[in-house]
């Protein structure tokens, strides 16, 4: 340890190929309220690589939301972000994403070390980013901490991502998880990080706050005695729009008055909306399912706070920072148990949890949940527990920690490829 040098706060870096841009502004925005945060605290620069391979142009002519460009440097409230591009060819070959995002990135985070702008490296996502950032540090010589955000269970299927994923968690200095389920899921996988903790996603509690819901549902120009669903996220298989529409003529057989309300546009995972709207065709529902688009942050309240019930039959989450959002309009929550959404949901007054493919128990929950009266002074209390604040605070000790007990290291040559 180096006890003679001078106290200073820790440059943070944050890698992470997930992050918004002008083509993709929802694409990571969890990781950029939280970063961005941290930022108020600590010093930090974004490097946030791009996939690229020559001819992936071609492929935007039939897929138009499929890897759109951004720019190689920009600056966000105020946050120099770099966004060096790395090989990645679809298929296969995605195998080796991590070692090629890791080379990518390298003379970027050189030169940011060397100018005292990294002291500490923040990756979030195992695969490709965490796997890169473990190498990446061994060769720059500083402490890195990896965020699991729940992609590890899908991609822990894939022996070659799985076997990559525990050694790179074993190798770091910290593994940080949104949520404990996720911690346990890489244990299982024989991950043994040599310091772990929990620290969940927070929520800004005066960007979401409930709004009048008469003036709410007569901005989208619902009855005042509508009975409101609502799901936000990206238009994908995994989020479950499609399963909650299937489970809808028969609950609106039972109340003509009820509506479901979907937030959200395409998605780095796809984009499902043409299938989603054919589908309510399809089911004779279009005239209860309103396809509002993608809705900024800063006016996603009034949806919210225009709906009854939040739900969300996703196949898998980490921690759905949206449950939050959600609350904080004091809105109880119906989704599947998957991922950390039980630890989100940690009172029953907060919402119901359903076993994931189970349509009926689905739909009985989401009725029920509908004639309840909940205690909605409770629901947003709960989210103010859980203000960005908190998580913060946080994070800012963990990353004063690596910095003051990271040795003074020589860079380490022949450290193990990526």
């Amino acid at each position: 340890m180096n006890c003679g040098a001078p106290k200073r706060a820790p440059a943070v870096v944050t890698l992470s190929s997930l992050f918004p841009h002008a083509g993709e502004p929802a694409a990571g925005i969890f990781i950029r309220e939280r970063m961005f945060r941290v930022a108020q605290n600590l010093p930090l620069t974004v490097v946030a690589p791009r996939p690229w391979f020559p001819g992936q142009s071609l492929i935007r002519r039939v897929r138009p939301n499929w890897r759109p460009p951004a720019v190689s440097r920009e600056r966000m409230q105020g946050i120099e972000v770099l966004r060096p591009r790395f090989l990645a060819a679809p298929g296969v070959l995605r195998l080796l994403d991590a070692a090629s995002l890791a080379r990518a990135a390298l003379p970027v985070l050189r030169g940011l070390r060397q100018a005292g702008r990294l002291d500490v490296l923040d990756a979030h996502f195992a695969w490709p980013d965490g796997v890169a950032a473990a190498w990446l540090g061994q060769r720059l010589g500083v402490p890195v901490c990896v965020t699991l955000r729940g992609t590890e269970v899908p991609l822990a299927r894939q022996a070659g991502r799985r076997t990559r994923m525990v050694r790179a968690l074993g190798q770091v200095d910290c593994v940080l998880s949104v949520a404990a389920a996720l911690l346990e899921h890489v244990r299982a996988l024989g991950a043994c990080p040599r310091r772990e903790e929990v620290v969940g996603n927070g929520v800004d509690i005066e960007r979401f706050r409930p709004m009048n819901r008469t003036e709410a549902r007569r901005r989208l120009g619902l009855s005042a005695d509508a009975r409101v669903l609502i799901s936000v996220g990206g238009l994908c298989e995994r989020k479950g729009f499609h399963r909650v529409l299937d489970i809808l003529p028969d609950l609106i057989a039972r109340d003509p008055r009820l509506h479901y309300l979907i937030a959200g546009g395409a998605s780095g995972e796809g984009d499902w909306g043409p299938r989603l709207r054919t589908q309510a065709e399809a089911l004779g529902i279009s005239e209860h399912v309103h396809f509002l688009g993608r809705i900024a942050s800063d006016e996603l309240r009034w949806p919210l706070s225009a709906a009854d019930i939040f739900v969300l039959a996703t196949r898998n989450e980490g921690w759905a920072n949206v449950f939050l959002e959600a609350m904080a309009c004091s809105l109880p929550v119906v989704t599947t148990d998957v991922g950390g959404n039980a630890e989100v949901l940690s009172d029953a007054r907060l919402g119901h949890i359903v076993p994931f493919g189970d349509a009926q128990g689905l739909a009985a929950t989401i009725e029920a949940a509908l004639a309840a009266a909940w205690p909605r002074d409770f629901i947003r209390q709960h989210a103010e527990a859980n203000a960005w604040e908190t998580r913060v605070q946080r994070l800012v000790q963990i990353f004063e920690d690596l910095h003051r007990q990271a040795r003074v290291v020589e860079p380490a040559a022949g450290a193990r490829s990526a």
